[in-house]
């Protein structure tokens, strides 16, 4: 199993919900975040005065699928998520040693 874990920018969610369910995603967990990347950050001008904003908000996906449908996984959100614009995000794949589904005791692939 694979933990997959994406940064996107938070308008892209929707969309790139959408596209994980159309491939046969089952679940996913949301987290809104703040951060930064290669950006470092920006400064923005509000009623006249200029301030730094360091963190820029996004949206944390992580998704556990099989070994299988990993790479098909990424490539979706990847595709999805893609703006051309600087902040478009990070994709990480780690890998699962196990998973337990609470409600009926499945374990690793019966559980996701």
């Amino acid at each position: 199993m694979k933990l997959i874990i994406a940064a996107i920018k938070p308008f892209k969610l929707e969309e790139v919900r959408e596209a994980l369910t159309s491939i046969g995603v089952r679940g996913m967990m949301v987290t809104e975040v703040k951060g930064f990347g290669s950006q470092s950050g920006h400064t923005e001008i509000y009623r006249g005065a200029e301030y730094a904003v360091n963190f820029v908000p996004k949206v944390k996906l992580e998704v556990v699928v099989a070994d299988a449908m990993a790479e098909q996984v990424v490539d979706t959100i990847a595709a999805t998520a893609k703006t051309d614009k600087i902040g478009d995000g990070k994709i990480f794949v780690l890998d699962v040693e196990g998973a337990v589904r609470v409600r009926t005791g499945e374990t690793n692939d019966d559980a996701i």
